[in-house]
């Protein structure tokens, strides 16, 4: 079976190694397309599909934080973070972006390519179908489709990141300002009141179920269980 990899690297010498070593292990079999910098990546994941995605953190143009968050919003694609930022907190922060793994730098390549064929294998395994469920509403991230008590719901991009961020940690309080960087980044420069105006639109169009969105005073948004 053949691969398409996304590589974003900023480094000539590791994307000329990377794909030369994955050509050469896989007997052409995985093929590698470059980005040196975040706004190209970016360009390209919004070309085309990728079987999988290396990706750096220190980019010039768009960060590897940010290209991760919005790969998520809009693919299930495998990610590996190879970057020289090994701080605990970078590495938790970006698992909870969504990553698959996170490799740092130095790094092995018959390490790093048994932890891409791993992931290539599990991927194309997939059925794609597990749905998010918290009482009426149902949130498919294989389709990006919302329910709620089985009818379809269109939610604009926004939105829809938000309510998967709520359903995926429903019970617990999530705060604004954890929202606002998880969901716009570092470099945002809004204010809590964009969350909030955010919040009553997605309720607005959840319908009934958007009661499901309990605001907690001072602290943030929980989403809850309960049937409308």
């Amino acid at each position: 079976m053949n691969y398409h990899i996304l590589l974003v690297e900023d480094d000539p010498r590791i994307r000329e190694l990377i794909e030369d070593y994955f050509s050469e292990k896989s007997g052409g079999q995985i093929r590698i397309s470059a980005a040196a910098d975040g706004d190209r990546a970016m360009e390209m994941i919004y070309e085309q599909e990728y079987d999988l995605v290396f990706l750096d953190v220190m980019l010039p143009g768009t960060d590897g934080f940010t290209i991760c968050r919005e790969i998520r919003r809009e693919s299930i694609c495998p990610i590996i973070f190879l970057t020289a930022r090994g701080r605990e907190e970078d590495i938790l922060y970006g698992y909870d972006l969504g990553c698959d793994d996170y490799v740092v730098k130095p790094f092995s390549l018959a390490e790093l390519y048994a932890k891409a064929g791993a992931l290539l294998k599990r991927a194309k395994g997939l059925v794609g179908t597990e749905e998010l469920l918290c009482g009426d509403i149902a949130l498919n991230p294989a389709t990006f489709q919302v329910t709620v008590k089985g009818e379809n719901v269109e939610l604009p991009p926004k939105e829809y990141a938000i309510l998967k961020y709520l359903i995926e940690r429903k019970g617990r309080v999530v705060k604004r300002e954890e929202l606002l960087l998880r969901l716009w980044g570092y470099e945002y420069e809004g204010n809590e009141r964009t969350i909030d105006n955010h919040i009553k639109k997605l309720r607005k169009l959840l319908g009934g179920a958007g009661s499901q969105i309990k605001t907690v005073i001072t602290k943030g948004y929980k989403l809850e269980e309960g049937s409308v």
